[in-house]
């Protein structure tokens, strides 16, 4: 990392606005960036960071504003145009293509040819360099992509990146989908891309992050800049917070009331088997309790939440709700026995993107909301801008295609769709993943509330405080099996990793 220091900006966007029929995404933004620093820009979901970052990609052009590029203005009609001038984007849902090689991923749309004829030798030896210069040798350049953890996909784009001689790299959450290791592996990417010279503009709703990543921080709110340039030491994360929700925002959990004496037993899995992916799981979940399963990427976690709802047919086991076992496989048998997912991965696995926010919302409810075979559009809008408006969704409006939502917007759909349809047994996966700090505490607060009324709440998550903080039990998951059960209040985070590491209760 960088200290203050009076060096000129490398990029400079000036009084960006981007404006849409209707909406103003944009109003007059400014960001500055030096070489070799990490910048971080932070707002809620929905201040303008993904139009920000998509206008100096090239994939928007701004209604009004400046780039410039040391000192000099530029324009980026396309994503090519922002390769040339040395700007590579990293975005949350990685573009990198699992059936080709890593030396083809790095090359592709610029390959290496000489008369017509492709390179693989040259470009098996620059991407050679590519992965030293990474600190990851070990990455072959004829490996399929297909075959590397999300970590390993993440160095090809940055590979991908260096490849263009980029001079600013953006990365949008790059450890969503990262464990605690992979991501202090990705911090040390990081340091030498900036001991290099390179900036980074780090985007992250993880704080902690910032604090050990950032050297800067600018915060936009309702696509203005509010706070441009902020030291990261010291400004304090209450002032972050204010700035980025304009009210103070308490980080803490709801209160646990406990569950209720004699609450019945809803969810019942016992002996859940599945060769390769998880291995005689069984436990319980009370009505009105939230139970957290604590574990490592790919320890599992997804895989039972899945075949809880069947979504993966197990070999072995049985699901039960209120007693009655539900069949192996069926997601249609889980839904009608009131269970509900909320996936971890919204966008592909649990939103229509191009249909409206209502028909999102009543989609597990078409059977109650049809009149005769036929859905009940008015009834549809009705009851989901009730939702909508008691979730505070925004932009308002359930019409809107709700791929126009942030991310954090989108999950509070997603769990509105469970509150329109009622569920007795609520599964969600990774619910905050990609959501700002003031939504995440509506989130937290909506989930205790489902609990308080009697729904039984099966979470994971890979932040291990997010789990300590919100359920009222712990399970720790490692390579497929529990191995440990607790009281949330009766286990800290440095157990649970020991545990999750271990792969023992010993």
């Amino acid at each position: 990392m960088v200290s203050e220091d009076p060096t000129e900006p490398l990029l400079q966007m000036q009084g960006i606005v981007k404006a849409f029929p209707g909406v103003r995404a944009l109003d007059g933004v400014d960001l500055d960036v030096r070489p070799g620093e990490v910048h971080c820009l932070l707002g809620q979901n929905g201040a303008g960071k993904s139009t920000l970052i998509k206008v100096l990609a090239g994939a928007h052009q701004p209604t009004e504003g400046t780039i410039l590029i040391d000192g000099e203005a530029i324009e980026i009609p396309d994503p090519v145009a922002a390769l040339g001038h040395g700007i590579a984007t990293m975005y949350q849902e990685l573009d990198v293509v699992d059936g080709l090689t890593v030396a083809e991923n790095i090359y592709l749309g610029h390959e290496l040819a000489t008369v017509g004829v492709t390179q693989r030798r040259m470009a098996a030896e620059r991407t050679r360099g590519l992965m030293e210069r990474l600190g990851h040798a070990e990455i072959a350049p004829n490996r399929i992509v297909g075959s590397l953890s999300a970590a390993g996909k993440q160095i090809v784009s940055m590979a991908r990146a260096l490849s263009r001689d980029a001079r600013v790299i953006v990365m949008d959450e790059p450890s969503a989908v990262l464990d605690s290791g992979e991501v202090d592996n990705l911090f040390r990417v990081v340091d030498g891309l900036t001991a290099q010279g390179i900036a980074i503009i780090y985007i992250s709703h993880r704080l902690e992050e910032i604090r050990r990543i950032g050297d800067r921080i600018t915060v936009i709110k309702d696509g203005r800049t509010v706070k441009r340039g902020l030291d990261v030491a010291s400004t304090p994360t209450d002032e972050l917070i204010r700035l980025m929700t304009g009210r103070e925002v308490a980080e803490a959990f709801p209160e646990r009331p406990g569950v209720p004496a004699g609450a019945p037993i809803r969810l019942e899995v016992d002996g859940l088997t599945a060769p390769g992916e998880f291995s005689d799981v069984s436990f319980t979940v009370r009505a009105g309790e939230i139970v957290g399963l604590a574990g490592l990427v790919g320890s599992g976690r997804s895989e039972i939440l899945e075949a809880v709802y069947g979504a993966r047919r197990p070999a072995a086991g049985r699901v039960a709700i209120d007693g009655e076992p539900l069949r192996r496989g069926s997601v249609v048998g889980a839904i009608r026995a009131g269970i509900g997912l909320a996936p971890e991965e919204r966008k592909s696995q649990g939103l229509l993107l191009d249909e409206p926010v209502y028909r999102n919302i009543t989609l597990s409810s078409f059977a109650r909301i049809a009149k005769a075979g036929w859905l009940d559009e008015r009834r549809e809008k009705a009851e989901s801008a009730e939702q909508a408006t008691a979730l505070d969704l925004r932009p308002t409006g359930v019409e809107r295609p709700i791929r126009t939502l942030s991310g954090g917007n989108q999950q509070k759909a997603m769990l509105a769709r469970w509150l329109v349809h009622g569920c007795d047994v609520l599964l969600l996966d990774e619910p905050t993943r990609g959501v700002d700090v003031g939504a995440r505490s509506e989130i937290y607060a909506l989930v205790r509330r489902l609990a308080d009324a009697g729904t039984a709440v099966l979470m994971v998550s890979s932040e291990i405080p997010e789990v300590l903080g919100l359920a009222d039990r712990v399970l720790v998951v490692s390579e497929g099996r529990i191995v440990h059960t607790a009281p949330a209040q009766e286990i800290d985070e440095h157990r649970v990793l020991d545990l999750v590491m271990e792969g023992t209760d010993a």
